[in-house]
């Protein structure tokens, strides 16, 4: 008997299934990207459970016919090449015929189309694959596709769907994409029967910045200079350097008006930002970048993701250019016309939403600007200046009363300050310089670890309002309780912001927002860890990204008491060599080595 058999044309469909629709998002690109080349201007997503139970796509499109309906579930049936040669010239997304016959392998599906001037529309309903019913229907033009229970036929795959706000954010993220593409297309998404965005058609990519992402944030892009290279082209917008974010989920880069992943497209963005952004941070960025399409392979994944270029490193080298003349350009400006701080106030767009958000949430409070009308502005400038506040509210808390009058026997002298940044220490073994900032961080860390469970919060008299993408609010909002945990009282504020009432009292005097981004990638970050985990993971975070917050700073000048009080109280903590992020608090030279280098000894 043979042991070589061939699979039946079921079998071979879920297979090819796996290559193409590894979760909800995958379908919604491949339908969605089916709606752009059938025409349509307005595009509707429905979604039940982040796309596990039901995904549905609207569109107003051309529609099909009887015949194309039934023929475009039947694996490799396409309208957009004839041959493997017409690959080399392709201007549309889907043109293996793969997806829809792959997503029919692996769901239950119902599809309602009608083509203009038809008399009618056509209703199918399949299961795994299968035409369950086909009959003539009422439909306006366009097409309407409803796919229910993925994987209700495998289990296996079934199991590795991820969490529903890991899905949900796919989506988001690949719905970004596409708004950002066509700004003249209208597209909404629905979430469990809620409008989340509705996006009608712009003329601008920066007006879909502020549809997206808020209007702050559009005032802070950059435009890509223009160029004139008929083979390659470079556009689109990035932020300045005032604005970035914890991780990469704000890059998004198109090739041929195909979102795609690149690394080298990546790496070429961020070498444009170099010293220009702290260490662990990155822009946001819409690219479009467009060459012949004989200079790219976009077929190098099945489902279309990866792109790779014939000459990488010229496009490569054409972005980072961009990206620099962009920036260099954006601080000329600002030497040549400075903004002048003795200048009246006037409202820029920025203010609109802010101002509206605030009008709208404190109406029934009766809290209007109004009532600021009269205040003294004069006794802020009688307030102590920011540092003493700051080293007096850290460094003279101790854990305990006993800790701030006992007395510490200390066998070193402190001669001063270096730089502002160390102190210098003599000892009889030498010399010691103690990082004034990474020490004052494991100091507060150890503190705040042992006293978690005891923070004292202070309510703002101003609180804190912090804009934030629908997407960046609803990843958040599960956990604000471990931010109440630390004492930082944070609630929703509107559709797309938290307004922050409460801080603890080492960090009352702190703009919180790129804590509240911070938390964000981390969430984002360990969002597949067990509960416990999770917990213990943003918890260890969050103590030393406040710790870092609250110690005292490179450049703060401590006075000798100060100093004293900040050694005695790295000398009491359990692990003082490092801060928590691993850095060395101090750094030895033994007199040994002072001697020789002095030649006093050989």
């Amino acid at each position: 008997m043979s042991k070589i058999k061939i699979l039946s044309p079921q079998e071979v469909c879920k297979i090819a299934a796996g290559e193409v629709v590894e979760r909800p998002a995958n379908i919604v690109k491949e339908l969605v990207e089916n709606a752009l080349d059938a025409g349509a201007n307005v595009i509707e997503i429905y979604l039940e459970k982040s796309g596990k139970k039901a995904i549905r796509i609207v569109d107003n499109g051309c529609g099909m016919s009887a015949q194309d309906a039934k023929l475009c579930f039947e694996h490799h049936a396409t309208s957009k090449i004839n041959s493997v040669d017409d690959l080399d010239n392709l201007t549309s997304f889907g043109f293996r015929g793969e997806a829809l016959s792959s997503i029919a392998a692996v769901s239950k599906i119902e599809l309602i189309t009608c083509e203009k001037n038809a008399t009618c529309g056509t209703q199918l309903v399949l299961h795994a694959g299968q035409i369950q019913t086909q009959v003539d229907i009422a439909s306006p033009v366009g097409s309407d596709l409803l796919i229910t229970d993925l994987f209700y036929n495998m289990p296996a795959r079934q199991k590795f769907l991820k969490k529903d706000d890991t899905e949900w954010r796919a989506i988001v993220q690949l719905f970004y994409a596409f708004v950002f593409d066509y700004t003249g297309i209208h597209f909404k998404l629905y979430h469990d029967n809620s409008l989340v965005y509705n996006c009608p058609p712009v003329s601008k990519l920066n007006d879909r910045i502020m549809q997206l992402w808020d209007v702050s944030t559009a005032n802070n892009m950059l435009q890509l200079p223009i160029n004139d290279n008929d083979e390659l082209k470079v556009n689109g917008m990035v932020s300045n350097h005032q604005v970035f974010r914890y991780n990469r989920a704000s890059i998004f880069c198109f090739v041929n008006k195909r979102l795609v992943k690149n690394y080298g497209l990546i790496k070429a963005l961020l070498k444009g930002y170099a010293n220009v952004l702290p260490a662990a941070r990155y822009p946001l960025a819409v690219l479009f970048i467009e060459l012949p399409n004989n200079q790219v392979d976009i077929n190098v994944h099945p489902r279309k993701e990866e792109v790779s270029f014939l000459h990488p490193k010229r496009v490569e080298n054409f972005l980072t250019a961009a990206v620099k003349k962009s920036l260099e350009d954006r601080i000329s400006d600002q030497i040549v016309n400075p903004k002048l701080f003795n200048q009246d106030y006037q409202y820029q767009p920025s203010d609109i939403k802010f101002k509206d958000s605030l009008n709208s949430q404190y109406e029934s409070k009766k809290f209007h600007a109004a009532q600021f009308a009269n205040f003294d502005f004069d006794l802020l400038k009688k307030q102590p200046d920011f540092f003493e506040q700051r080293v007096e509210s850290n460094l003279q808390t101790s854990v305990t009363s006993q800790a701030q009058t006992s007395f510490v026997e200390r066998d070193y002298e402190i001669i001063g300050q270096f730089k502002k940044t160390y102190i210098i220490i003599s000892n009889n073994d030498g010399l010691l310089l103690v990082d004034q900032h990474a020490a004052h961080e494991r100091v507060l860390y150890e503190r705040f670890k042992n006293r978690f469970n005891d923070v004292v919060a202070v309510n703002l008299m101003f609180p804190q309002i912090i804009t934030l993408s629908q997407q960046d609010l609803a990843t958040i909002m599960p956990h604000l309780d471990i931010l109440k945990q630390h004492g930082i009282g944070a609630d929703v504020f509107g559709q797309d912001q938290l307004v922050i009432q409460s801080t603890p009292t080492y960090l009352k005097q702190l703009n919180l927002s790129d804590l509240i981004y911070q938390v964000i990638a981390w969430v984002q970050e360990y969002q597949q860890l067990d509960l416990e985990q999770f917990t213990k993971q943003i918890n260890e975070r969050l103590h030393a990204q406040m710790a870092c917050k609250a110690a005292v700073k490179a450049g703060d000048v401590l006075a000798s008491a100060q100093m004293y009080e900040l050694l005695d109280d790295l000398q009491q903590s359990q692990n003082h060599l490092t801060c928590p992020h691993g850095r060395p608090t101090t750094w030895s030279f033994s007199l040994n080595d002072i001697e020789k280098k002095f030649k006093r000894k050989l």
